[in-house]
């Protein structure tokens, strides 16, 4: 039924007629307009007549409607002239437009057919692929049975049935070739080769019905008027579901398995990324075995294996600790090993001379830049002697704070030199220093210096050294000894003869040709610099540009500096150097390892900090609500001095945080708030200032925000250069807040002989002092049969009538006590004075 059977279309007089619509898809509609007339606008009466064209002539006042001037009128004929250009204009877009969209419904028109014609054709080609196959199939069956029949010539090809022949030459050349190959003869159907492909004369009901739903040509240029269409889309859809029941596929895809790694703890989101499966069904299964949880939500391992196993995948369990595979741990093979310089550590007790052999063995002299004449860094230095081999010393510091450091220098260290200072014979950094050259399983080669000087004993050394069970060879053991002398260059030739020969026994070597592997023996931040760590290589070369990881901080090698202070571009086994370009100052100790990519170093890096954190905060849950009420009560009594430690290197700052730790008493003790490394910055000034501490800079100055943040806060900046006039400056400061020891100093003794009832007063005792002084200020205690009944003060003091401040012995006067009138004849008075006394940490 037509849109405008049975109704009357609206609007004024005029004519209708029939407009064709087109719409998508080659569709088309009949739709009915109506036009109208144009308004004619008729002038007035007394309005001149327009000329032919419509325009009033421009020259004819006369003719010109009533009060428009020239100027006027010229710019209303140059508007009639442009709107008429307009829509000339307009009129030739359209047109433009309309044969455009004529020839955009042709090529699609054409489009449509083309492809109806190909699917047609691909479908008459998959229906003959079926028949062939099919037919292939029964002709393998009977195959089979004439084989069954005839045993005896099952190995000879089976002669072709007289049903089959063809008259076709090729079809039969192609049966023979099948029958050559595989014994059977395969036999075309008659008529295939006649059938056309567009041919629909034979095909089934269901055939046509496959067909329904498609978009015909005929459809597509006659259009269809009412009714709903089905889309490009959907046919396009339908098309390819029946290409690929067709072609034999499965309407499900084959379930992919995957290898899915889980570590400890996963997001469930994450889970199911890793699997390739929906969040939601994740999340199904996961509420299925009970736990109500969302994709954002973390699971433990044991929980994300079921759930892998029930998706019918595989899972690999990994653990966080697995990003520190990529730092290659192989063992070297003994053809890739080549020589390498000894690296000797030079230990012993503080002021004995290990800095000034040092400078005497390198002709340099280090002892005059070292604050107070004291080695308060480990220094690293490589020396090449006469004969032309190579050396690395490390040179200690020998104040017992730097126990740490003595420590490290002997763990990366191939010899231990020990020097004893002739005059002053093994004193107790040289036994810490034995100590840690056992535990690390270092030779030691023992360098008695100061030989030069007249109280000098060597023969003293050697005896006292046995004590600490070093033997040296002049007492028939096996440990080298040298007297030496720095001063005077005596014996430095001897020593580094028994350091060759030490070296040559332990026949060094390491791998040059491999990732690079060292120790940080000291840590810096420079303020031109950054951060700066001095490294030992111990295997491989580092190179400038390699990616590297040491303890939780990452870097890339920017720069590499020898202990000359020249820039290099690698550095080998047992070669000291700086290296720049870290983001952070890592702990000295810390082992640096190059990795292949930066992803590499900072998930490390990610790792071992969050590692660490976990750690602290494992150590700080651990402690029980009973053992922080005890510790609470315990420190109820105790007096704490903050401070805040800034040092010029992270081996300095961890020898002052451990002095600091070993200050202080049941009573007091210094709390280092927070330590590091680097200038005094503001920020330090803020924390120092919540917490009423002293900032302590070791070597470091504060830069000018902080001093003025300083001056305006209050709080106190206190440098030192000398690690000993740190220790005692904060042990004196630690001793004020030690409460003073009172002492009781007895200055006389009275004994009562008569009590007398004074009105207003009370009970006066009547007293003979007899020893010492009876003072009106001092304290006093009641003694009656040697037992103390009272101890107070005097109230008052009287010598006959009159007041005095103290009474000598052998005299007689009158006491009476401050709240206590029990007093009776022959009781004994004794009278001290109270002295505070200041007590010192030990």
């Amino acid at each position: 039924m037509s849109d405008t059977d049975g109704k009357k279309t609206l609007g004024l007089r005029g004519g209708s007629g029939s407009v064709k619509q087109s719409f998508s898809h080659g569709r088309t509609k009949n739709v009915v307009v109506e036009t109208k007339r144009k308004r004619v606008v008729v002038p007035k009466p007394g309005a001149s007549k327009s000329s032919g064209s419509g325009n009033p002539a421009l020259g004819d006042p006369s003719k010109r409607p009533a009060g428009i001037s020239d100027v006027e009128m010229e710019r209303r004929m140059k508007a009639l002239a442009a709107a008429k250009a307009a829509e000339a204009e307009e009129a030739k877009k359209r047109e433009e437009e309309e044969k455009a969209r004529e020839e955009e419904r042709e090529r699609r028109r054409r489009e449509i057919e083309e492809k109806a014609r190909e699917e047609a054709e691909r479908e008459a080609a998959l229906k003959a692929k079926e028949e062939e196959d099919a037919r292939v199939a029964r002709e393998a069956e009977e195959a089979k049975k004439r084989e069954a029949a005839a045993k005896s010539a099952a190995k000879k090809p089976a002669p072709a049935a007289p049903a089959e022949k063809t008259d076709d030459p090729a079809a039969a050349q192609a049966a023979i070739q099948k029958q050559e190959r595989g014994g059977r003869v395969a036999t075309p159907v008659r008529g295939r080769e006649t059938r056309e492909p567009d041919d629909r004369g034979g095909r089934s009901k269901g055939d046509d019905n496959r067909r329904s739903g498609k978009l015909t040509i005929k459809q597509a240029l006659d259009g269809g008027e009412g009714g709903r269409q089905r889309s490009m889309a959907a046919m396009k859809r339908k098309q390819e579901r029946m290409r690929q029941k067709a072609m034999g596929g499965a309407d499900s895809r084959e379930k992919i398995v995957r290898d899915v790694q889980v570590p400890e703890t996963i997001v469930v989101s994450e889970l199911a990324n890793r699997m390739a499966e929906r969040v939601a069904d994740v999340v199904k299964s996961l509420m299925k075995m009970g736990m109500m949880v969302t994709q954002n939500q973390s699971i433990d391992a044991d929980t994300a294996e079921l759930i892998v196993e029930e998706f019918g995948h595989r899972i690999q369990r990994v653990s966080d600790a697995d990003v520190e595979d990529v730092i290659q741990s192989v063992d070297d093979k003994a053809e890739d090993l080549k020589p390498r310089p000894p690296v000797i550590t030079i230990m012993g007790h503080v002021d004995h001379g290990k800095t000034s052999l040092l400078d005497a063995i390198r002709h340099a002299n280090v002892t005059s830049g070292e604050a107070g004449g004291i080695t308060q860094h480990i220094g690293a230095y490589q020396v090449t002697t006469e004969s032309g081999s190579v050396l690395t010393f490390l040179d200690t510091p020998g104040h017992a704070a730097f126990t740490s450091m003595r420590s490290r220098g002997a763990q990366v260290t191939d010899i231990v030199v020990l020097v004893v200072a002739a005059d002053d014979s093994v004193m107790p950094q040289t036994v810490e220093a034995i100590a840690h050259a056992k535990a690390a399983n270092v030779p030691m080669i023992v360098a008695i210096n100061k030989c030069d000087k007249p109280g000098a004993d060597p023969l003293k050394v050697r005896t006292e050294l046995l004590q600490h069970e070093v033997i040296v060879e002049e007492m028939s053991g096996e440990v080298q000894d040298v007297e030496v002398s720095a001063k005077t260059g005596m014996g430095l030739d001897n020593l580094l003869e028994a350091i060759a020969l030490q070296a040559e026994i332990l026949e060094l070597k390491a791998n040059p040709d491999r990732a690079a592997e060292g120790a940080v023996i000291e840590a810096q931040l420079d303020v031109g610099r950054g951060p700066v760590a001095t490294v030992l290589i111990q295997k491989g070369t580092l190179k400038r540009g390699d990616i590297f990881v040491v303890g939780e901080q990452w870097g890339k090698v920017r720069a590499l500096v020898n202990d000359k202070g020249d820039r290099v571009d690698e550095a080998g086994p047992s070669v000291p150097v700086e290296v720049l370009g870290l983001n952070g100052t890592p702990e000295a100790g810390d082992v640096l390892n190059v990795v292949e990519t930066e992803a590499q170093a900072r998930e490390i890096a990610e790792y071992r900090e969050q590692a660490a954190k976990d750690k602290r905060a494992a150590a700080g849950a651990a402690t029980t609500l009973d053992q922080l009420l005890a510790k609470a009560k315990a420190d109820e009594n105790v007096k704490e001095l903050p401070i805040l430690v800034k040092a010029d290197v992270q081996g300095s700052a961890e020898a002052i945080v451990q002095a600091m730790e070993k200050i202080g008493n049941d009573e007091v003790r210094v709390r280092v708030l927070h330590y590091g490394v680097g200038a005094i910055t503001e920020t330090d000034i803020g924390l120092a200032e919540a917490s009423g501490a002293p900032v302590i800079g070791f070597n470091v100055r504060a830069n000018a925000p902080a001093r003025n943040a300083a001056n305006q806060k209050g709080v106190e900046i206190r440098y030192y250069s000398v690690i000993y006039d740190l220790v005692d400056d904060v042990k004196a400061a630690a001793s004020g807040l030690l409460s003073a020891e009172i002492r009781e100093n007895f200055i006389g003794y009275a004994q009562i002989k008569e009590v007398f009832k004074v009105s207003g007063v009370g009970k006066v005792a009547g007293c003979l002092v007899t020893e010492g002084v009876a003072r009106r200020s001092a304290g006093v205690r009641l003694l009656r049969d040697d037992v103390v009944i009272h101890e107070g003060t005097l109230k008052t003091l009287k010598r006959f009538k009159d007041e005095v401040k103290e009474v000598i012995s052998g005299q007689e006067c009158g006491m009476a006590f401050e709240n206590y009138d029990d007093v009776r004849p022959n009781d004994v008075i004794e009278i001290f004075e109270r002295e505070e006394v200041e007590r010192q940490l030990d």
